[in-house]
């Protein structure tokens, strides 16, 4: 079993470093231990059928929906007006302007399920009136890049869709239980921002905001904030599932940018082309690795792998220790999709085995996922971050490792404390 093991991640690491697409990475890893070791399986056929069946899920139609409502909402440029309409009312708390960062993301997470695209929105417009005005940068892009990973916290999150899709979970109680641990995490953002701001001595915003000017902002803040309560409620009350609330999420995101004026054809082409690439990679990756899970399965890795942690007797504390730095290391040269649906079916009965539940494993995951969005070499938002400032992906890492070691901690948290999760989902 340890040649096979070895085998898949020689086949795997040879795949990507000739420059080959993840998908089909695991993809072509997977047909060839069937090839190899199950030469008498009819591997056309049940490719076909298990491919078919990867990517064919109900519930994967959200998916497509909520990354188009996404994409509707960057063409709006709603970066602005997030900065706005939250700058007068954060500007007097320590730390000041900075807390636009997590604001913004959190604001903007609730509609667009997307790490990378929170990042790249909020920072577009935030970090050049941080550096006019004087902020210390690397706080600035630390707390971006951190705020940024909230895009997968809460909800509506594209990979809660594709865990409850893998995990066979209730897409909507992901959605729910996402919530509190969304806002608590934004809450210690806040809460280290002003701590970090007063430590250091920062700058303090010397501009002066009215109430006029606060009533202006919350009127720039009224659409997105409307678009998020609308989601929120519709969630909680089960009005609409998951699918049906992303179409109504796209029409929300369409009537949003036409009333910022940035409605029109081309921009709608630009956002179906954006939101088509990204459904396919991620399709791709899907179907990719459901066959590389089935050969694995066949060859009995994965109950190979649960039976050796098994033996180690961890305590479930010390295995979700272990697992959190399992996924912290393969989250150095994987994306969350990549990660999820490889590594489920090895981790998922480990966990239920030791009393957590699959819905508290799900956020607990989201979160593993938003550490690998901060970790290089593949960090997709450091990427973000570099792409709008220049920076070194080393100096970005530095900047942002605070805000690593707070998601550490809050992971641990959460296995403590599950009730913080869970609470939400029980009671719908």
């Amino acid at each position: 079993m340890l040649e096979i093991g070895l085998l898949t991640l020689f086949l795997f690491a040879a795949f990507l470093m000739s420059s080959i697409w993840v998908g089909l990475s695991l993809f072509g890893v997977g047909y060839l231990l069937l090839a190899v070791f199950k030469p008498n399986l009819p591997l056309v056929s049940y490719t076909g059928k298990l491919l078919w069946n990867a990517v064919s899920a109900q519930e994967l139609l959200a998916l497509p929906l909520f990354i188009l409502m996404s994409d509707v909402l960057v063409s709006a440029h709603l970066g602005r007006s997030l900065f706005s309409g939250l700058a007068p009312w954060v500007s007097r708390l320590p730390g000041g302007l900075m807390h636009v960062n997590v604001a913004g993301s959190t604001l903007f997470a609730a509609v667009s399920g997307s790490s990378a695209a929170t990042t790249a929105i909020v920072g577009r417009v935030t970090l050049p009136e941080l550096e006019v005005r004087g902020y210390p940068r690397r706080l600035a892009v630390g707390s971006l890049a951190g705020a940024g990973t909230l895009g997968f916290l809460i909800p509506p999150s594209i990979i809660m869709i594709i865990y409850g899709v893998a995990a066979q979970q209730s897409i909507l109680e992901l959605f729910m239980a996402g919530v509190i641990p969304g806002l608590l995490l934004a809450t210690i953002f806040f809460c280290y921002i002003a701590v970090a701001h007063v430590v250091s001595g920062g700058v303090t915003d010397d501009k002066v905001y009215t109430w006029a000017d606060r009533m202006r902002g919350l009127v720039e803040l009224g659409p997105v904030v409307a678009l998020v309560g609308g989601i929120m409620s519709a969630l909680y009350l089960g009005l609409a599932s998951p699918t049906e609330l992303a179409a109504v999420g796209v029409a929300g995101a369409m009537i949003l940018s036409a009333v910022r004026g940035h409605l029109s054809f081309t921009a709608l082409a630009a956002a179906g082309r954006s939101a088509v690439a990204t459904s396919a990679m991620m399709g791709l990756i899907m179907a990719g690795a459901a066959l590389l899970n089935a050969s694995l399965g066949f060859l009995g890795l994965p109950k190979a792998i649960a039976g050796q942690i098994v033996l180690l007797e961890l305590s479930p504390l010390m295995l979700i220790a272990f697992l959190l730095l399992f996924y912290v290391l393969i989250g150095m040269f994987l994306d969350g999709t990549s990660i999820i649906v490889m590594t489920l079916p090895i981790t998922l009965p480990l966990v239920i085995a030791a009393g957590f539940d699959p819905i508290w494993f799900g956020i607990f995951i989201v979160i593993a996922v938003e550490i690998a969005q901060i970790t290089p070499p593949v960090g997709f938002n450091l990427f973000v971050i570099q792409s709008q400032t220049g920076h070194t992906i080393g100096y970005l890492f530095l900047a942002v490792l605070p805000f690593f070691l707070i998601m550490l901690a809050y992971a641990m948290l959460l296995a403590i404390f599950p009730e913080i999760v869970l609470w939400l989902p029980s009671r719908m």
